[in-house]
């Protein structure tokens, strides 16, 4: 069988690749149509940083799963993937921790001002110390708007420091309860009520642009939001208004419009403002588990198996998973 990558995996994926014996081509890029070839010729695409649509399918027809390493698909056309009974083999779990921490990371660093505080020292700048931008965690409200995996386990880092814990999630509210937050129903209130808002939330048609000029007027002054879902639920340059207007206190954001990034992407230029390059899920020991268990998956499909964690179960209802194709 053969294995197209997008990219190379961890290690841990990669040896349980070789002790497969699949062939494998390791692309380097994120132009899936750059190597259209050689997908043409796979039984297997593993996906970290490129797009799959349904041209790239349909041009493909010995494909038989595509992977991502990750828990979110917005890259993969997965409504044309079930047409076609193309299983999307996904990661749900394997990234929870590393997200979650790097999710309370930033709420620490923007709440004692680590970045401004370093780089103005350096610059010889002691005053810096006066700025009055510090505040304590402790007894403040945080918002989990999604609460899967990632925010479960944000919730209960949350607790650990002190932190009350609210959530939304409008795919399964019963998670809300059972993370052990204060249960919200509409946005709206949860925005007016806390501290701290971090997303978790897929990327759909329904939540982008979920948050924009309107819910940041509803935000407590002085918030703080987060974001590591992915870049296109949050207006930039909404947010770079909002923190350069003082609307907002301070925002942490993992994720961006287009990735990698532009320079010109606004929240670059706005106040109070940290950013990463998509690295929350990046650790050593989230990478490993997610290239291991994208790498199981499709193997287990190829060999003529079913897979669960996919993005979408209904895919196994396709002719050629009863023995009709």
């Amino acid at each position: 069988m053969k294995f197209v990558l997008s990219h190379p995996l961890d290690e841990a994926g990669m040896e349980l690749l070789r002790k497969s014996n699949a062939e494998i081509y390791i692309a380097n890029s994120a132009d899936s149509y750059s190597y259209l070839d050689e997908i043409k010729t796979a039984d297997a695409f593993i996906i970290r940083v490129a797009k799959c649509d349904a041209a790239v399918m349909d041009a493909c027809p010995n494909l038989k799963v595509i992977g991502r390493t990750g828990v979110g698909f917005d890259s993969i056309d997965i409504v044309h993937a079930n047409k076609l009974g193309i299983p999307v083999v996904v990661t749900p779990g394997a990234n929870n921790i590393s997200v979650a921490e790097h999710v309370v990371a930033l709420i620490f660093a923007l709440a004692k001002n680590l970045c401004e505080a370093d780089a103005q020292l350096r610059a010889g700048n002691w005053q810096v110390r006066d700025a009055h931008k510090t505040f304590e965690l402790a007894n403040r409200k945080i918002g989990i708007v999604g609460v899967g995996a990632i925010g479960r386990e944000v919730a209960r880092l949350c607790r650990g420091i002190g932190m009350k814990t609210a959530g939304l999630d409008t795919f399964c509210p019963e998670n809300v309860e059972a993370a052990g937050c204060e249960r919200y129903d509409d946005l709206n209130s949860l925005l007016r009520d806390c501290d701290v808002i971090t997303l978790h939330s897929p990327l759909t048609p329904e939540t982008r642009n979920m948050i924009t000029a309107k819910e940041f007027e509803i935000m407590k002054p002085g918030a703080m939001l987060i974001n590591t879902s992915r870049g296109p639920i949050v207006n930039a340059q909404d947010l770079a208004d909002a923190l350069n207007s003082g609307k907002i206190a301070c925002a942490g954001v993992d994720v961006f419009e287009e990735e990698p990034a532009e320079r010109s992407d606004p929240v670059f230029s706005a106040k109070n403002m940290i950013c990463t390059p998509h690295t929350a899920a990046l650790t050593n020991e989230g990478s490993a588990r997610m290239a291991y268990m994208c790498v199981e998956g499709c193997l287990v499909v190829c060999n003529g198996g079913q897979w669960l964690k996919v993005a979408d179960k209904k895919v196994y209802e396709h002719p050629r998973f009863n023995g009709s194709v």
